[in-house]
Protein backbone atom coordinates (compact mmCIF):
# COMPACT_ATOMS: atom_id res chain seq x y z
CA UNK A 1 0.00 0.00 0.00
CA UNK A 2 1.23 3.62 -1.46
CA UNK A 3 0.34 6.10 1.34
CA UNK A 4 1.63 9.10 0.10
CA UNK A 5 -1.57 10.02 -1.08
CA UNK A 6 -5.07 9.19 0.96
CA UNK A 7 -6.68 5.98 -0.55
CA UNK A 8 -10.58 6.69 -0.94
CA UNK A 9 -11.49 3.11 -1.04
CA UNK A 10 -14.54 2.44 1.27
CA UNK A 11 -14.27 0.41 4.33
CA UNK A 12 -16.15 -2.46 4.93
CA UNK A 13 -18.07 -1.10 7.58
CA UNK A 14 -19.33 1.81 5.56
CA UNK A 15 -21.22 -0.94 3.48
CA UNK A 16 -25.12 -1.27 4.22
CA UNK A 17 -25.25 -5.09 4.92
CA UNK A 18 -23.46 -5.75 7.74
CA UNK A 19 -25.24 -8.24 10.26
CA UNK A 20 -25.14 -6.66 13.45
CA UNK A 21 -23.29 -9.61 15.74
CA UNK A 22 -20.58 -8.68 13.11
CA UNK A 23 -20.67 -4.62 13.84
CA UNK A 24 -20.92 -5.69 17.89
CA UNK A 25 -17.64 -7.74 17.57
CA UNK A 26 -15.77 -5.07 15.79
CA UNK A 27 -16.56 -1.74 17.89
CA UNK A 28 -16.07 -3.91 20.93
CA UNK A 29 -12.50 -4.36 19.31
CA UNK A 30 -12.07 -1.21 18.47
CA UNK A 31 -13.03 -0.01 22.05
CA UNK A 32 -10.02 -1.98 23.20
CA UNK A 33 -7.78 -0.67 20.59
CA UNK A 34 -8.38 2.74 21.77
CA UNK A 35 -8.19 1.62 25.15
CA UNK A 36 -5.05 0.16 24.76
CA UNK A 37 -3.26 2.52 22.82
CA UNK A 38 -4.60 5.33 23.74
CA UNK A 39 -7.48 6.73 22.08
CA UNK A 40 -9.50 7.57 24.35
CA UNK A 41 -6.87 9.48 26.24
CA UNK A 42 -6.43 11.71 23.41
CA UNK A 43 -10.23 12.23 23.15
CA UNK A 44 -10.02 13.03 26.73
CA UNK A 45 -6.93 15.85 26.08
CA UNK A 46 -9.22 17.01 23.35
CA UNK A 47 -11.81 17.63 26.09
CA UNK A 48 -10.05 19.01 28.60
CA UNK A 49 -8.09 21.61 26.17
CA UNK A 50 -11.99 23.33 25.46
CA UNK A 51 -13.50 23.45 28.89
CA UNK A 52 -11.77 25.51 31.19
CA UNK A 53 -13.82 25.93 34.61
CA UNK A 54 -16.92 24.53 33.19
CA UNK A 55 -18.45 22.41 35.62
CA UNK A 56 -21.65 21.59 33.35
CA UNK A 57 -21.45 20.84 29.17
CA UNK A 58 -23.35 19.05 26.87
CA UNK A 59 -21.36 17.23 24.72
CA UNK A 60 -21.83 16.01 21.02
CA UNK A 61 -19.96 13.22 19.34
CA UNK A 62 -20.49 12.61 15.42
CA UNK A 63 -20.37 8.95 13.65
CA UNK A 64 -20.37 7.62 17.92
CA UNK A 65 -20.32 4.38 16.75
CA UNK A 66 -21.46 2.21 19.88
CA UNK A 67 -20.65 4.90 22.30
CA UNK A 68 -17.40 3.46 23.92
CA UNK A 69 -15.58 7.52 23.18
CA UNK A 70 -18.42 8.90 25.37
CA UNK A 71 -18.37 6.58 28.02
CA UNK A 72 -14.53 7.14 28.18
CA UNK A 73 -15.37 11.15 28.59
CA UNK A 74 -18.28 10.24 30.88
CA UNK A 75 -15.87 8.27 33.51
CA UNK A 76 -13.52 11.21 33.25
CA UNK A 77 -16.23 13.58 33.86
CA UNK A 78 -17.42 11.63 37.02
CA UNK A 79 -13.89 11.79 38.19
CA UNK A 80 -13.78 15.48 38.24
CA UNK A 81 -16.87 15.92 39.33
CA UNK A 82 -18.08 17.94 35.87
CA UNK A 83 -21.59 17.32 35.33
CA UNK A 84 -22.09 16.40 31.89
CA UNK A 85 -24.86 15.09 29.29
CA UNK A 86 -24.13 13.70 26.34
CA UNK A 87 -25.20 13.21 22.46
CA UNK A 88 -24.45 10.13 20.45
CA UNK A 89 -25.23 10.57 16.18
CA UNK A 90 -24.55 7.80 13.97
CA UNK A 91 -25.98 7.01 10.56
CA UNK A 92 -26.05 3.65 11.30
CA UNK A 93 -28.96 2.12 13.61
CA UNK A 94 -26.98 -1.14 14.61
CA UNK A 95 -24.40 1.16 16.30
CA UNK A 96 -26.23 3.08 18.10
CA UNK A 97 -28.51 -0.11 19.14
CA UNK A 98 -25.28 -1.10 20.75
CA UNK A 99 -24.96 2.10 22.36
CA UNK A 100 -28.24 2.10 23.95
CA UNK A 101 -26.89 -1.19 26.08
CA UNK A 102 -24.61 0.79 27.85
CA UNK A 103 -27.26 2.98 29.71
CA UNK A 104 -25.56 1.89 33.36
CA UNK A 105 -22.43 3.66 31.97
CA UNK A 106 -24.13 6.41 29.94
CA UNK A 107 -27.53 8.02 31.82
CA UNK A 108 -27.87 10.78 30.52
CA UNK A 109 -27.02 10.28 26.75
CA UNK A 110 -29.57 11.43 23.69
CA UNK A 111 -29.19 8.93 20.97
CA UNK A 112 -29.62 10.03 17.41
CA UNK A 113 -29.86 7.74 14.53
CA UNK A 114 -28.91 10.53 11.96
CA UNK A 115 -26.49 12.04 9.50
CA UNK A 116 -25.15 14.54 11.28
CA UNK A 117 -25.70 17.03 8.63
CA UNK A 118 -29.32 16.91 8.83
CA UNK A 119 -29.71 17.07 12.76
CA UNK A 120 -30.45 20.70 13.56
CA UNK A 121 -30.29 21.31 17.47
CA UNK A 122 -33.09 22.82 19.89
CA UNK A 123 -30.38 23.60 22.16
CA UNK A 124 -26.21 23.47 21.22
CA UNK A 125 -24.27 21.50 22.50
CA UNK A 126 -21.08 22.91 24.34
CA UNK A 127 -18.62 20.83 22.77
CA UNK A 128 -18.92 18.08 19.37
CA UNK A 129 -16.24 16.37 18.55
CA UNK A 130 -14.86 12.95 16.27
CA UNK A 131 -13.05 10.30 16.67
CA UNK A 132 -12.01 7.93 13.88
CA UNK A 133 -14.63 9.47 11.55
CA UNK A 134 -12.74 12.25 9.09
CA UNK A 135 -11.31 9.90 7.44
CA UNK A 136 -14.14 8.04 5.82
CA UNK A 137 -14.95 11.42 4.04
CA UNK A 138 -13.37 13.29 0.85
CA UNK A 139 -11.42 16.30 1.67
CA UNK A 140 -14.28 18.15 0.11
CA UNK A 141 -16.65 17.10 2.24
CA UNK A 142 -14.51 17.36 5.55
CA UNK A 143 -14.49 21.08 4.81
CA UNK A 144 -18.07 21.55 5.38
CA UNK A 145 -18.06 19.23 8.08
CA UNK A 146 -15.43 21.75 9.88
CA UNK A 147 -17.59 24.28 9.18
CA UNK A 148 -20.68 22.12 10.51
CA UNK A 149 -18.63 21.80 13.95
CA UNK A 150 -17.81 25.19 13.92
CA UNK A 151 -21.56 26.69 13.37
CA UNK A 152 -22.87 24.05 15.98
CA UNK A 153 -20.95 24.08 18.98
CA UNK A 154 -20.71 26.80 21.70
CA UNK A 155 -17.15 26.47 23.08
CA UNK A 156 -15.40 24.68 20.24
CA UNK A 157 -15.10 21.18 18.89
CA UNK A 158 -11.91 18.94 18.83
CA UNK A 159 -10.88 15.95 16.24
CA UNK A 160 -8.98 12.63 16.90
CA UNK A 161 -7.98 10.93 13.67
CA UNK A 162 -4.73 8.64 12.28
CA UNK A 163 -1.96 9.92 11.02
CA UNK A 164 -1.27 8.17 7.94
CA UNK A 165 1.94 7.07 8.05
CA UNK A 166 3.74 3.35 6.44
CA UNK A 167 5.25 2.05 9.81
CA UNK A 168 1.40 2.76 11.57
CA UNK A 169 -0.24 1.13 8.20
CA UNK A 170 1.61 -2.22 8.47
CA UNK A 171 1.92 -2.31 12.65
CA UNK A 172 -1.90 -2.17 12.44
CA UNK A 173 -2.19 -4.73 9.61
CA UNK A 174 0.41 -7.06 11.78
CA UNK A 175 -1.00 -7.03 15.25
CA UNK A 176 -4.61 -7.04 13.58
CA UNK A 177 -3.73 -10.16 11.64
CA UNK A 178 -2.06 -12.11 14.50
CA UNK A 179 -5.26 -10.31 17.24
CA UNK A 180 -8.09 -9.68 15.34
CA UNK A 181 -11.32 -12.43 15.25
CA UNK A 182 -13.34 -9.33 13.65
CA UNK A 183 -12.87 -9.62 9.39
CA UNK A 184 -14.15 -5.87 9.67
CA UNK A 185 -11.25 -5.04 11.94
CA UNK A 186 -8.76 -7.14 10.07
CA UNK A 187 -10.08 -5.23 6.57
CA UNK A 188 -10.96 -1.64 7.90
CA UNK A 189 -7.82 -1.07 10.54
CA UNK A 190 -5.40 -0.77 7.85
CA UNK A 191 -7.22 0.62 5.22
CA UNK A 192 -8.08 3.46 7.79
CA UNK A 193 -4.51 4.25 8.20
CA UNK A 194 -4.10 4.22 4.50
CA UNK A 195 -7.36 7.04 4.24
CA UNK A 196 -6.07 8.86 7.07
CA UNK A 197 -4.31 12.46 7.27
CA UNK A 198 -0.56 14.03 7.32
CA UNK A 199 -0.29 17.60 9.13
CA UNK A 200 0.42 19.41 6.65
CA UNK A 201 -3.24 18.10 5.42
CA UNK A 202 -5.21 19.07 7.98
CA UNK A 203 -3.44 22.52 7.86
CA UNK A 204 -5.11 22.83 4.59
CA UNK A 205 -8.02 21.68 5.03
CA UNK A 206 -8.63 23.82 8.14
CA UNK A 207 -7.11 26.81 6.36
CA UNK A 208 -10.16 25.80 3.42
CA UNK A 209 -12.60 25.66 5.95
CA UNK A 210 -11.82 29.47 7.57
CA UNK A 211 -10.41 27.70 10.88
CA UNK A 212 -6.43 28.79 10.06
CA UNK A 213 -5.77 28.79 13.95
CA UNK A 214 -6.76 25.57 15.07
CA UNK A 215 -3.62 23.95 16.74
CA UNK A 216 -2.77 20.02 15.50
CA UNK A 217 -0.62 17.99 17.44
CA UNK A 218 -0.01 14.58 16.97
CA UNK A 219 -0.74 11.95 19.42
CA UNK A 220 0.65 8.47 20.05
CA UNK A 221 0.38 5.96 18.80
CA UNK A 222 0.06 7.71 15.50
CA UNK A 223 -2.86 10.17 15.72
CA UNK A 224 -3.52 13.79 15.51
CA UNK A 225 -5.49 15.99 17.74
CA UNK A 226 -7.24 19.45 15.96
CA UNK A 227 -8.19 21.70 18.94
CA UNK A 228 -10.27 24.42 17.25
CA UNK A 229 -11.85 26.87 20.56
CA UNK A 230 -14.40 29.55 19.63
CA UNK A 231 -12.88 33.37 20.21
CA UNK A 232 -8.65 31.32 19.47
CA UNK A 233 -6.90 33.93 16.89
Amino acid sequence: MNVKERSYKKELLDRDDIPFDDIVANMKELNFINTWLGGHQISIKGLQQLIGETQALTICEIGCGGGDNLVALNKWCLQKNISASFIGIDLKEPCIALGKTQTSLLQNTTWMVNDYRNVVFQNQPDIIFSSLFCHHFTNGQLKDQLQWMKQNSRMGFFINDLERNAVAYYLIKVLTFLFSSSYLVKNDAPLSVARGFKKREWFRLLQSANLPHCPVNWKWAFRHLVICKHGTK
